[in-house]
């Protein structure tokens, strides 16, 4: 089955959020989907995890950042982010949202297959 590969290369937490919500209805409709967190959008995963829009979701009863993570991971949904990345913003393995994994690029578009789709965000 075609998987959705997703690379979100920028720290803007709107765009992330909407790769999770692309991310999350590939997995509702059976379809692998991952996502890899590119150069400075590795800190969209640090510990405690928020963006300026959780305020507004909240009140319009969507889940704000945290808890979207929380239900695209619970789908299956993987989340990779870039080492160097993390590294850039001074990022260690143990400030990440838990069952997250570092990895690289190379190894990320290695496995996209020829039949996945593959998102830039």
């Amino acid at each position: 089955m075609p998987g959705l590969s997703i690379i979100v290369a920028s720290a803007d937490g709107a765009r992330f959020y909407a790769a999770l919500e692309a991310a999350a209805a590939a997995a509702a409709l059976s379809h692998p989907a991952r996502l890899f967190l590119q150069g400075e959008a590795a800190a969209l995963l640090r510990v405690p995890v928020s963006f300026d829009g959780d305020p507004a979701r909240r009140a319009a009863g969507q889940p704000d950042l945290v808890s979207l993570i929380a239900e695209a991971m619970a789908m299956d949904v993987r989340l990779i982010v870039c080492q160097t990345g993390m590294a850039l913003v001074g990022m260690t393995a143990n400030e990440l949202v838990p069952q997250v994994r570092a990895g690289g690029l190379v190894s990320f578009l290695a496995d996209v297959g020829p039949d996945d789709r593959l998102l830039t965000y």
